[in-house]
């Protein structure tokens, strides 16, 4: 129904007096703020155990800025995913520049819609329904962006699609930024046929395949010494992340559209994120990355879809020796 008809409860936050949305649905209870890039800032589980789980890592009491990309929750990406370096977008066939937004340097990261204000075209209780149009700007990107988030028994789903509204072919990718908690015993589980070969700064220098499935195949724990990074070729569609110490498994699908996930984490870091995305980090700038997974081009009025799904559940306890 449109929001003016909804029953509609939306909670203020007392530090940044933004809207924030609120579902809740089986045992699940979600936060959203459209505007702070539409961020699902954070998604807690009533677990069997009568706790509130975190399931994804939740957003601090600082004030939430897109000026940089916020550390929590979880966020659209899009009209392209992770780096286009130097502001490049070229898919071969177009070249051209966006703005840059990478406080880091280097160029834009993420695209726009995570620093956007999205508007709420439908709410109730379990589900939402956010826009984020692209209308003006110094590159061609006009686009029509939409979230579809529901809570329910199966977990929280989110669909997403972006429509092209230029008067010209574009390329353009999706996905979503998840953080999810990482203590030091949370191990992850998954399968690729390949992944990206890094250079410096993340920059694709080729790619490689895998006879095993990659390496998150067995569970192991994920936190390490060093910085993580994959950039995932032909994913399975399915991570799962195990904290033993917390009793709780978090399952993450995605539909074969975003089957390119980012793996990324910080040295001993708290948090891990798996980024169901629909193309390769680099591929709106990078050759080599263009070649293992591009951004799909669309022409006017061609949509591109996909969604993921975070799901709980409870692991048994831990026998003692």
């Amino acid at each position: 129904m449109p929001i003016a008809m909804a029953r509609i409860s939306i909670a203020h936050s007392l530090i940044l007096d933004i809207p924030m949305l609120e579902l809740e649905a089986a045992g699940l209870k979600a936060m959203i703020v459209p505007e702070a890039g539409g961020i699902v800032s954070r998604l807690d589980w009533l677990g069997p155990d009568g706790r509130q789980h975190p399931l994804l890592r939740p957003s601090s009491d600082a004030p939430l800025s897109t000026a940089s990309p916020i550390f929590s929750g979880t966020w659209a990406l899009l009209p392209f995913a992770n780096r286009a370096f130097g502001s490049v977008v070229d898919d071969g066939e177009r070249r051209f520049l966006v703005p840059s937004n990478d406080p880091g340097g280097g160029g834009t990261i993420h695209g726009f819609g995570w620093q956007a204000n999205w508007q709420v075209l439908r709410y109730d209780r379990s589900h939402t329904v956010l826009e984020h149009r692209r209308t003006d700007g110094p590159d061609p990107y006009r686009y029509r962006a939409r979230q579809e988030i529901s809570l329910g028994r199966d977990g929280m789903t989110i669909r997403l699609s972006i429509e092209n509204e230029a008067d010209t072919a574009l390329p353009y990718g999706i996905g979503h930024h998840p953080w999810f908690p990482c203590a030091a015993d949370t191990r992850l589980v998954m399968r690729a046929a390949g992944a990206l070969v890094f250079g410096e700064a993340f920059r694709a220098t080729g790619q490689q395949s895998f006879d095993d499935g990659g390496p998150y195949v067995a569970p192991k724990p994920f936190r390490r010494d060093e910085v993580t990074a994959w950039s995932f070729l032909d994913w399975d569609g399915t991570a799962r992340i195990e904290t033993p110490s917390t009793g709780l498994a978090v399952t993450l699908t995605a539909s074969e559209s975003l089957n390119c996930p980012v793996v990324w984490a910080p040295a001993g870091a708290d948090f891990l994120c798996v980024e169901p995305q629909s193309h390769a980090i680099g591929a709106p700038s990078e050759p080599a990355a263009r070649t293992a997974a591009p951004l799909k081009r669309l022409q006017p009025g061609e949509t591109l879809e996909g969604w993921l799904r975070i799901a709980p559940e409870a692991l048994a306890p831990q026998r003692q020796p």
